[in-house]
């Protein structure tokens, strides 16, 4: 059987793309559609011949689809002539129905389109993906890769929000966690770097871009994870709040007359790091730190503040970890970050090697010392091979 996967990965106006063999782990070719709708279009595409980049309109998901076949085939490698295993397709929402892939089919699309309601933003430009994929491909099996079926796994004591039950029933109130696709592929590779079973190893890992998140991972296992109902609990993040006291939203809607969706903007869009410093983007942050810039500050102060907080909340709640991984954008780029968020934790056994943290490299590494009781990870994640495997995994079952 063929091992290749294309994975598609839908946004409200992108479409990123790769063709992975799921067995090698090789990204043979892929690329991205951004501004999808706009008068153009930004069209990059990485295959054999090297990189192509275009301008032009791509009206909508259906014309970028087709967009990708036409650059397949004329950069390669032609998608007519190789044997395709899937279509993997990432959604971000599965509710409670979804703990593990699906193969896609007509109740499969409108499960997706059901939970909606909790991610509004994903879940309408991920179907748009999986229709115009499935027009596209109608003969392979497309396979839904859900971010929140890794987070299934945790025990009510984690998922549940001390409220009301049946209010909570009825609306389906809970903690699912996002990002599950990363953690599930960086807490796996931590366990193979260590020589292990993913069942003898706990792993803390920490996704940090400009979304974050944390889980706790118990002999490969989630049974913890920051993000909740939305992705807008946990971590600090680029422009997102992450925890606070709810009572802060009644209090502004009181003081300041602030409206439901005027809350929605200022907490998903224009908090976090945005919010505190004026910047997004932590390499402007550092920079800004560096000029003695009072608010960048703090603002670095409060985001490893809370990293280390869940890294202690979770070091309890495994009882022993044998690993800590950073992963994503920042987790894997930014030395101040891993550095700065682990400080003062070697009673914990846990101990940053400076010059091994300083290292710059797209491979996996190790950032702590020798003697240190746990072994801290620089993991890069690869979500889209992690979705080509879970769909020749359930393709083959």
């Amino acid at each position: 059987m063929s091992s290749l996967v294309l994975v598609i990965n839908a946004g409200s106006s992108s479409i990123k793309y790769q063709l992975t063999d799921a067995v090698s782990g090789e990204a043979v070719a892929g690329g991205i559609i951004e501004r999808i709708g706009q008068a153009l279009s930004s069209v990059k595409h990485d295959g054999p011949d090297g990189r192509t980049k275009l301008e032009q309109p791509v009206p909508n998901h259906e014309a970028g689809i087709a967009t990708i076949l036409d650059l397949f085939a004329t950069h390669g490698p032609d998608l007519r002539e190789v044997t395709l295993t899937a279509v993997g397709h990432r959604v971000v929402q599965g509710g409670t129905r979804f703990t593990g892939p699906a193969v896609v089919d007509d109740s499969v699309e409108a499960a997706i389109e059901e939970w909606s309601a909790l991610a509004p933003l994903h879940n309408p430009a991920n179907l748009s993906g999986i229709r115009a994929a499935r027009a596209a491909f109608p003969d392979v099996p497309h396979i839904a890769v859900f971010d929140t079926s890794f987070h299934s796994t945790l025990p009510p004591a984690a998922y549940t929000y001390a409220i009301d039950r049946e209010l909570a029933r009825k609306h389906s109130i809970r903690r699912y966690g996002y990002h599950g696709t990363s953690h599930q592929f960086v807490s796996r590779t931590t366990a193979e770097l260590l020589g292990k079973d993913p069942s003898e190893v706990n792993v803390i890992v920490l996704h940090l871009g400009n979304g974050a998140s944390a889980s706790a991972v118990r002999g490969g296992v989630c049974v913890e994870t920051s993000m909740g109902l939305t992705p807008l609990e946990g971590l600090v993040m680029g422009t997102r709040s992450g925890d606070l006291d709810p009572a802060m939203l009644i209090h502004l809607g009181r003081v300041a007359g602030m409206s439901l969706d005027d809350l929605d903007v200022m907490l998903n869009r224009e908090s976090g790091m945005l919010g505190m410093s004026g910047f997004s983007d932590m390499r402007d942050i550092e920079d800004a730190v560096a000029a003695g810039d009072v608010n960048a500050i703090t603002a670095s102060e409060v985001y490893y503040h809370r990293i280390k907080g869940y890294v202690g909340n979770y070091y309890a709640q495994l009882g022993h970890v044998d690993a800590i991984a950073f992963t994503a954008g920042i987790g894997e780029n930014d030395d101040a970050v891993r550095l700065n968020s682990l400080a003062g934790l070697g009673r914990l056994g846990i101990e940053i090697d400076p010059a091994r943290n300083k290292v710059r490299s797209p491979e996996p590494r190790v950032i702590s010392t020798d003697g240190s009781e746990v072994t801290v990870f620089v993991i890069p994640t690869n979500e889209e091979l992690e979705i080509a495997r879970q769909a020749v995994a359930l393709v083959g079952a």
